[in-house]
């Protein structure tokens, strides 16, 4: 009796192998490192905690802080907003009821509530600290300034939030929309630049950002302008079925989209500033480190493959680990 494979086996091995190489040539590429540096973040599990936190903390400052805003901010800030949620119709009524109610919001809030509102939202700029810092395989840093850091950041993304609504109340609905686009881009590159800077303590060079703003920005574009077809549809069926709080699904379906997109900047700019080929070296403008002088070295790479899986495991405690 022979040991020879049969016919079939022959083309199932011959197959395996052919699948093999293929792998083997994409593991080289940018996009599939880009992939496995999201798959060790565990970006599914990532993403729906800074989702989550993001539609409990930071969402109910921006109306609590938008109450206590001239009438001129305030309605910009409404604006950015609803066009940046897709919201239309009768969603859009009941956020801007949140916002025309600002005497008593005020009323209730007061100015110690303002204070401990931001201080409480400071939970989600943590969890995004975190997403820097393991994108970027960096330590995690002292408990000084913690507190502060989360509220600058968030004056930051309110004062964009409100200029890029004033320009778009400037510039109307016709053909020039197409500026405002444009501008829209800029000024998002900008804050999440900004962004990746500032969680990662000023430890990574301003060069070797510029990526991962320009990135955060093209995915936001487009993730923004995909969620003008289909959040109007979710909001008014989500709705429909469960009423407000159909829309709460709604807005945590977009947050946790929105999420994703940040995760795709954060190791997207990551792997392009570490790459060892002609990418890396135009990002990092000759020079080897992407870290600045005298800042704490990162931390190696793990070992092993990851699978999907892996993007599942449950989020660790400790910021920064790898």
């Amino acid at each position: 009796m022979t040991n020879e494979p049969t016919p079939l086996r022959r083309r199932v091995g011959g197959a395996r192998d052919r699948v093999m190489v293929v792998r083997a040539r994409a593991e080289r590429t940018l996009l599939w490192r880009v992939w496995d540096r999201m798959l060790q973040i565990e970006f599914v599990d990532r993403g729906v905690a800074l989702a989550g936190k993001a539609f409990v903390s930071f969402f109910p400052l921006v109306i609590t802080v938008a109450s206590f805003a001239p009438p001129r901010i305030r309605n910009a800030i409404f604006s950015s907003l609803t066009h940046r949620l897709g919201l239309a119709g009768a969603p859009m009524a009941d956020v801007r009821a949140a916002f025309a109610s600002a005497d008593d919001i005020r009323k209730a809030t007061g100015f110690l509530g303002l204070v401990l509102t931001i201080f409480f939202a400071s939970s989600f700029t943590t969890a995004l600290q975190r997403v820097y810092l393991r994108a970027w395989r960096r330590p995690a840093g002292g408990k000084v300034g913690e507190y502060v850091r989360g509220p600058a950041w968030f004056l930051v993304v309110l004062a964009s939030m409100a200029l890029l609504g004033g320009l778009r109340a400037l510039i109307g609905d016709g053909p020039q929309v197409a500026v405002f686009l444009v501008v829209s881009l800029v000024v998002v590159a900008g804050v999440w630049w900004f962004t990746a800077w500032f969680m990662l303590m000023g430890q990574v060079r301003w060069r070797v950002l510029v990526p991962t703003g320009v990135i955060t920005s093209l995915v936001f574009g487009v993730f923004g302008l995909s969620a003008a077809i289909w959040m109007p549809n979710l909001v008014e069926r989500n709705q429909h079925q469960y009423g407000f709080f159909g829309v709460a699904l709604s807005l945590v379906t977009w947050f946790t989209g929105a999420a994703t997109c940040v995760i795709v900047g954060a190791c997207a700019g990551a792997v392009f500033a570490e790459d060892t080929g002609w990418v890396g070296a135009l990002i990092r403008g000759g020079k080897r480190s992407v870290l600045v002088d005298g800042a704490t070295p990162s931390f190696p790479a793990p070992e092993g493959t990851r699978g999907l899986r892996d993007a599942f495991h449950p989020i660790e405690d400790e910021v920064g680990r790898p």
